[in-house]
């Protein structure tokens, strides 16, 4: 069920952008055909009564896109055809093909101020190394009922208590599963000051906040994803950072850990790949938005459309070299399980 979840949850992020794509096509008079969701033949397909648009999920579960007419470059056009792509103006073509990104990056605030408004379960323990906590029997997953008799609600509790008594013997009851465990747990003084330390951090990642810093929060973290693609990439390139590159293998395997932490952390994690899916498609490569952005550019500057049957190339290229990116990097994922 939590790898379901996380298939389900990738899916939302692709309905996402090319929902965006397909509500400024339709904004500006474009004949929207196709919805699908994956390539290849359809496993089920849907045309609303009265619509122009089938909707579709396809057998190969990458990637998802939007068949707008006239958008490909070697469409025969008909220079009557007020629903087509290609006689649409400028701003109207540019307005449809940043829509999808824009949706993503705008998702990832509602996706990050909800993770954050819930808040995940800051009692939750993971158990770091070897330490005072381990040597207790405390396991990752633990929730921190009580510590000498003190309920504990809140992470920083349990700092607050361990502090003060590094070398003290203390009781701690966990909740783990459907049972209370009562463990002896012997603070180290590892901390500043000779403090004491056990060795346990918040399994959670995500604070509980309150509406207004929530939506501060939520506004600032898409801007920070993007930021770290565009920095990262440029370390990469520049070899002061080794590739480290996930595809939808790792990412559902990431998105189906997440899930079982806990719904502010699955919901945290919709919100970093929904930022960075914005960022990514709109990066300069070809078959990508930022592709077809670059090639709406040469048209604002030159005043001239680039030649059609190049565009069509250059896309088809960069969709291949993206297809066969996805299926080595999920080779890797699978046998790095």
């Amino acid at each position: 069920m939590t790898i379901l979840i996380s298939i389900l949850g990738l899916a939302l992020l692709m309905v996402i952008h090319e929902g965006g794509h397909l509500v400024a096509a339709r904004a500006f008079g474009m004949r929207v055909i196709r919805f699908s969701i994956g390539f290849g033949p359809a496993l089920w397909r849907h045309q609303p009564k009265g619509s122009e648009t089938v909707y579709q999920i396809a057998l190969i579960p990458f990637l998802a896109y939007v068949q707008i007419a006239g958008m490909n470059p070697l469409e025969e056009i008909d220079p009557d055809d007020k629903g087509s792509y290609a006689n649409a103006s400028l701003v109207a073509r540019i307005s449809a093909i940043i829509a999808g990104p824009l949706a993503n990056y705008l998702f990832a605030s509602v996706f990050f101020f909800v993770a954050f408004l819930i808040g995940g379960d800051p009692t939750k323990i993971q158990v770091m190394g070897e330490g005072a906590a381990q040597r207790a029997g405390l396991q990752n997953g633990d929730k921190v009922v009580s510590i000498d008799g003190v309920a504990i609600t809140r992470w920083e509790q349990i700092p607050e208590a361990v502090l003060p008594r590094a070398n003290q013997k203390m009781t701690v009851v966990v909740q783990r599963g459907a049972e209370q465990k009562t463990l002896e747990v012997t603070p180290e003084p590892k901390a500043k000051g000779g403090g004491g330390q056990i060795g346990v951090r918040p399994i959670s990642a995500v604070p509980r906040l309150g509406v207004k810093d929530a939506a501060i929060e939520s506004v600032i973290h898409p801007a920070k994803v993007v930021e770290a693609l565009v920095v990262g990439l440029g370390r990469m390139i520049t070899g002061r950072e080794k590739p480290e590159v996930s595809g939808p293998v790792g990412i559902v395997r990431e998105g189906k850990r997440a899930v079982e932490q806990g719904l502010a952390d699955y919901l945290f994690l919709l919100g970093l790949l929904s930022a960075y899916l914005g960022g990514f498609n709109l990066l300069p490569f070809p078959a990508l938005d930022g592709g077809r952005l670059m090639f709406l550019s040469y048209e604002a500057v030159t005043r001239r459309r680039p030649n059609a049957r190049i565009e069509a190339h250059v896309h088809a290229v960069g969709l291949l070299m993206l297809l066969a990116l996805i299926a080595v990097v999920s080779v890797f994922d699978i046998r790095g399980n």
